[in-house]
């Protein structure tokens, strides 16, 4: 269950794998034998886990079947570049395949753009990314980046009106989709429609994948057991219209009794 990852031209597994939830390196590198090969670390704790993986799969050899994308929140060129660098030294490894510029929700500085070109130009980074929530911004950059991480899920459809129909068809960004349970909000009972019982994660991330402009759906297990089940995804990734439209159902009540989430 591979795919190319837009312009980029990486071939990556479509479960993508985000640190900061707390599961164990022995979870990372069990999905990444099934084909999860897309590792993004972003900035919080419990990265533990997946810095480990990573370091145990490149002692092994396994660096060039690695899509490792490294985020920066940091707005200051000077600094970006060194706590940049400073993550790459934590994983073992002397360049990232993505340099991701965290949460923009307008342009980035060009101060900022001409720090992440240099880092490119440096060979610390393969590829440039950036994420955000303004959706519209996305096309507006789509020849600046090389990849974006959008928000989207059964509650937060918007990017299906105001983004996706905009980006690129030929030649486009490489497109990761996050937050696909919602925080958690489409697995807990207490969210759901009356009589209906809440989503799994998996529903989550199939419902995600459905979508064809998404190439990779990141996950972001706590355990174990989370992994466990948003591996079953790989096997069967399909979703047929039934349960899709039961999700979508969920996912408008879900945003109507949200309204403080973005």
């Amino acid at each position: 269950m591979k795919t190319i990852l837009g312009k980029t031209g990486l071939n990556v597994g479509r479960i993508g794998l985000a640190a900061s939830y707390g599961a164990p390196a022995a979870a990372f590198e069990k999905a990444f034998e099934m084909g999860c090969n897309y590792f993004y670390l972003g900035s919080g704790r419990h990265r533990k886990g997946m810095k480990e993986a990573v370091r145990n799969l490149v002692q092994q050899g396994k660096r060039d079947q690695m899509v490792i994308a490294v985020q920066s929140y940091a707005r200051l060129g000077v600094l970006t570049e060194f706590w940049y660098k400073r993550s790459l030294q934590s994983l073992g490894i002397d360049h990232a395949d993505i340099f991701i510029l965290g949460w923009h929700n307008k342009s980035p500085a060009s101060m900022l753009m001409d720090t992440a070109v240099k880092i490119k130009e440096k060979g610390l980074a393969r590829f440039i990314g950036m994420t955000g929530h303004n959706r519209s911004l996305f096309p507006e950059l789509a020849h600046a980046f090389d990849l974006f991480h959008i928000r989207y899920n059964a509650a937060h459809r918007g990017a299906e009106s105001d983004c996706f129909p905009y980006l690129p068809q030929q030649d486009g960004p490489g497109i990761v989709s996050y937050t696909a349970t919602r925080w958690a909000h489409l697995l807990n009972p207490k969210h759901m429609p009356p009589g209906e019982a809440p989503l799994s994660a998996p529903d989550c991330y199939r419902f995600a994948l459905a979508n064809p402009s998404i190439h990779v759906c990141l996950c972001g297990p706590k355990n174990q057991q989370q992994m466990e089940e948003a591996l079953t995804v790989i096997e069967h990734p399909d979703i047929d219209p039934g349960q899709l439209e039961r999700i979508q159902r969920i996912g408008d009540h879900v945003r109507t009794r949200g309204k403080g989430f973005f």
